[in-house]
């Protein structure tokens, strides 16, 4: 089924999917002071991407300064890179037992919408943080959820969540979590490689993925380690893509690059080359 919707897609004139750049994948350049935040649509452009994934991270301080987020996307628009979503972390557990906690948490994510429909994104990514047993973890992060989409429905934007640690990261929970919020702007952000579980256990990555993509409205290529042809030693890349496309995804795939062996940039390359050579391979297969 991959490789039918590759082809069609090819013939249509249009790829399966679009590849992007997470901002993460430069996060110690950024770190460093080498890269400003304002710097990251060049960069990007300069190695190949036309869509960008932000992290709040990088500049949490100007979230409500529209004159910096008006400079940020007048250099998108300079480039011809799209703002695609902004991954949005240390605002508070969704999912809080504390219904205060819980409640304040919805709001710091509140100034993160503006930003978002201001630049043009069409989501923001969050996190599904609780406590509790599995049930009760499920529904307080359900309810943070309902309570958060119901203010991005407003904007026409998406709150998504990815497999990010803690319960999050089982595949069946996240994904029940997200059926009971029930509601058409709130879906899921799979990520490749973050199916850590703890203490040494991992969740199936590609039962994780396949649980996921119904809800999917991103999805993140996660790479760490390269072997000498280029194969990501982790990761499987044209059976989790043919799990993506066999779910009907035909959107933006975004590079992840978090491994520390060779340079960010390489690493970067390293995987658009490899999701570029699988979407051909795809596409040419059988045709």
């Amino acid at each position: 089924l991959a490789r039918a919707a590759a082809r069609v897609m090819a013939c249509a004139g249009e790829p399966a999917f679009r590849i992007s750049l997470a901002q993460w994948s430069l996060h110690r350049t950024h770190g460093s002071g080498e890269l400003p935040a304002l710097d990251f649509p060049a960069r990007a452009r300069k190695l190949g991407f036309e869509g960008v994934e932000y992290v709040n991270s990088f500049f949490r301080d100007q979230v409500k300064d529209f004159g910096w987020l008006g400079e940020l996307k007048r250099r998108c628009e300079a480039e011809g890179v799209r703002s695609l979503l902004i991954m949005c972390d240390g605002l508070g557990a969704l999912g809080d037992a504390n219904a205060a906690a819980r409640a304040r948490a919805i709001e710091n994510h509140w100034p993160w919408l503006d930003a978002a429909k201001f630049l043009g994104c069409h989501s923001i990514r969050v996190n599904a943080q609780s406590s509790g047993t599995w049930e009760e973890q499920r529904g307080r992060a359900a309810e943070g959820l309902q309570m958060l989409t119901e203010v991005a429905q407003a904007y026409d934007l998406n709150v998504i969540v990815e497999n990010h640690g803690g319960l999050s990261s089982n595949g069946k929970w996240l994904s029940e979590v997200i059926r009971t919020v029930n509601l058409p702007h709130c879906g899921t952000l799979p990520d490749f490689g973050n199916f850590s579980l703890g203490d040494g256990k991992w969740y199936d990555r590609y039962n994780g993925v396949r649980e996921l993509m119904p809800f999917a409205k991103a999805v993140s290529a996660k790479s760490h380690d390269f072997d000498a042809n280029g194969e990501e030693k982790n990761t499987d890349y044209r059976k989790m893509l043919r799990i993506v496309l066999d779910a009907g995804y035909r959107g933006w795939i975004g590079v992840e690059y978090e491994g520390g062996s060779i340079s960010e940039e390489q690493g970067i390359l390293l995987t658009k080359a490899l999701l570029e050579r699988v979407r051909e391979e795809f596409a040419s297969e059988g045709g």
